[in-house]
C-alpha cells in the first residue's frame, strides 16, 4: 500500500487513480478515503483523483497528537507536495470542507477549483451540541455505540431502514474500525474548535457550496452561510441525502460537481 511520509516521519496512505487535472478528493471525521469509491471512477476518466486517509484513520499512521483543522489541512498539502502536485482541484466533505477552507485562505496559490461538501464556517450551540453527545457516546459505550448513534446522525431515516444488515456488520468490527478512541475524541474537539466565518469574505478560488436540506450534522443553514461569506460562490442546497448526501445520489452529485469543475 502506498504511503507518503510526513515530515515528522509519520506515515499517511494514498492512492491515485486516472490521469488529467490533480483533484484531491477529502473526507470527513471518519477520514478513510473508502467514502468516494461511488465516485472514483467517473472522476478519474477525466482527473487524476487523489485519495487519503486522515492521520490517525484506516491505513495511516494511529498518531497520538493533538489534532486540529490546521494540522490535517498541512497534512494534506504535504501528501500533494509528496506527489509533485503543485495546484489541484479540491472537493472537502465535512471535516474535508472544513480543511479546504483553511487551505483555500493560507494557501491560495495551491488550489484551482474548490467544492465544500457538507461543512461549516463556524460551530454554533447546535453543532457543539451534537459533538459533544457523539464524544460523551464514545467515552461511555464505546466504538460500538459511537457508530449505533453515529448513523442515526449521518444517514436518512429511510437509509437506515433499508441498510439494518450493513449497520450491523459495521458495528461488529467497531473496534477495529475505532483502534484509538482518543484519536477520535482529539479529531472531534479540532472540528468543535474549527472558525473561520470572519475570514472567509478573502477566499479567492472559485467555489461550491453543496448540502442537503435534510442532513442533521451541518444542517443547509451552513452551506447557505458560506455561500453568502465566499465571494461569487456558487451554492446548491440538495432536497435530500442526509449528511452522507453525495453517496445517496452518486450520479446527481457527480454531475453538479463535474459541472462546476469543468465548466
Amino acid at each position: 500500500m502506498p504511503h507518503a511520509t510526513l515530515r515528522d516521519g509519520a506515515k499517511l496512505y494514498y492512492e491515485t487513480h486516472g490521469s488529467g487535472p490533480a483533484l484531491m478528493l477529502v473526507t470527513g471525521l471518519g477520514g478513510v478515503a473508502t467514502f468516494w469509491e461511488p465516485h472514483v471512477k467517473r472522476f478519474a476518466e477525466r482527473f487524476t483523483v487523489v485519495l487519503h486517509d486522515h492521520r490517525g484513520c484506516g491505513r495511516s499512521e494511529l498518531s497520538r497528537i493533538d489534532y486540529s483543522v490546521a494540522q490535517m489541512a498541512d497534512d494534506a498539502l504535504q501528501l500533494m507536495d509528496a506527489l509533485g502536485i503543485a495546484k489541484a482541484h479540491y472537493v472537502g466533505h465535512s471535516t474535508g470542507g472544513a480543511m479546504g477552507q483553511a487551505i483555500a485562505l493560507d494557501h491560495r496559490e495551491r488550489l484551482d477549483r474548490l467544492v465544500l461538501c457538507g461543512t461549516w464556517a463556524r460551530t454554533d450551540a447546535y453543532f457543539r451540541r451534537l459533538f459533544e453527545v457523539r464524544a460523551t457516546v464514545l467515552r461511555e459505550l464505546g466504538p460500538e455505540g459511537y457508530l449505533k448513534s453515529s448513523a442515526l446522525a449521518l444517514n436518512m431515516p429511510e437509509w437506515v431502514r433499508d441498510n439494518d444488515a450493513a449497520l450491523l456488520a459495521a458495528e461488529a468490527q467497531a473496534a477495529a474500525t475505532i483502534p484509538v478512541s482518543d484519536i477520535v475524541l482529539s479529531r472531534i474537539a479540532a472540528i468543535v474548535a474549527h472558525d473561520l466565518r470572519d475570514r472567509l469574505h478573502a477566499v479567492t478560488t472559485p467555489t461550491l457550496a453543496i448540502g442537503a436540506r435534510d442532513d442533521m450534522v451541518t444542517p443547509a443553514y451552513f452551506t447557505e452561510e458560506l455561500g453568502r461569506l465566499i465571494p461569487g460562490c456558487r451554492t446548491v442546497v440538495l432536497p435530500r441525502g442526509g449528511h452522507l448526501f453525495p453517496n445517496v445520489d452518486p450520479d446527481a452529485y457527480g454531475r453538479i460537481l463535474l459541472d462546476f469543475l469543468t465548466t
